[in-house]
């Protein structure tokens, strides 16, 4: 069963908290539609055609206030979950053992009545490497995002679920991901995530996602100094952060937790490089 992980106080708000002064990446003003492609863009295409510019931000510790988050009103949550699997580059015990093991820590969090896992990300990693290079490890994604979109999360569903898909977007849905070091303490690289209620709609930006046989959407994130950061230092392989990237309820919950890699200004020098994994969730209630 997965706990949630406190100090011995709690804290209500994020100016009481400790922080560390970081520089986040947002998209900056463009005209046009955004568009990223997830393969190799076309000969003399960038990859993106938006442009991300640094904002310094504060990102505060979530830790002495995490039995306190709520993925319904944060949009995140930090909690303990020790996993059975041995090697987290083994496909197979993935599939047998963790995938299992995150459908019910996800039901547990959030009272779903049926989670599926879709799919996993490896990221290792390389210096000076960029994220979806060929033949290199999936990188942390130094941008502000959200995986999912109004558009793209009932999209998923039809994608995956075949024909229960009409019957099961009657009913509320969400996308959770379940992220978590492969080796800790994480030092290098960790995540920070967006307080949902800081960030307006209007701050959201579709990006047209382009691979090679289908267009998905993500949403990019304008700045806006409202936002409110939060991070876990250290995090160990034990420790799991659950993020809502899409939920239907339109009113009242948390929909989207933007989210990013970024560069804590606390990290030793010779700290290991990070290496996560995140798992995607279907969360249906009935």
């Amino acid at each position: 069963m997965a706990l949630p992980l406190t100090r011995d106080h709690t804290v209500g708000h994020a100016e009481d908290l400790p922080a560390v002064t970081a520089v986040l990446h947002y998209l900056a003003p463009m005209v046009g539609r955004l568009v990223s492609y997830a393969d190799d863009p076309p000969d003399g295409v960038p990859r993106t055609n938006g442009v991300f510019e640094g904002r310094e931000v504060l990102v505060h510790d979530a830790r002495p206030v995490a039995r306190d988050l709520s993925l319904d009103r944060e949009g995140f949550a930090l909690v303990r979950h020790a996993s059975a699997v041995v090697d987290f580059h083994d496909e197979d015990e993935l599939r047998r053992v963790y995938y299992p093991e995150a459908e019910r820590l996800v039901g547990q969090a959030v009272g779903a009545s049926r989670v599926v896992v879709f799919d996993h990300t490896i990221r290792r990693r390389v210096w000076d490497v960029e994220d979806r290079t060929a033949d290199a490890p999936r990188q942390p994604v130094p941008r502000v995002h959200n995986d999912y979109t109004v558009k793209s999360g009932p999209q998923r569903v039809r994608d995956l679920m075949g024909g229960e898909a009409d019957e099961l977007l009657k009913g509320r849905f969400a996308i959770i991901n379940v992220w978590r070091p492969i080796r800790g303490p994480l030092l290098d690289a960790p995540l920070a995530i967006a307080d949902a209620r800081s960030v307006a709609f209007r701050d959201f930006v579709p990006n047209d996602l382009v691979f090679r046989h289908r267009v998905g959407e993500t949403y990019a994130v304008s700045y806006n100094p409202a936002h409110r950061w939060y991070y876990a230092p250290a995090m160990q392989r034990d420790e799991a952060l659950l993020i809502k990237c899409y939920d239907s309820v339109e009113v009242g919950v948390a929909r989207f937790a933007p989210h990013t890699a970024f560069d804590d200004p606390t990290t030793p020098p010779d700290a290991p490089p990070r290496e996560s994994i995140e798992l995607r969730t279907l969360a249906f209630f009935g």
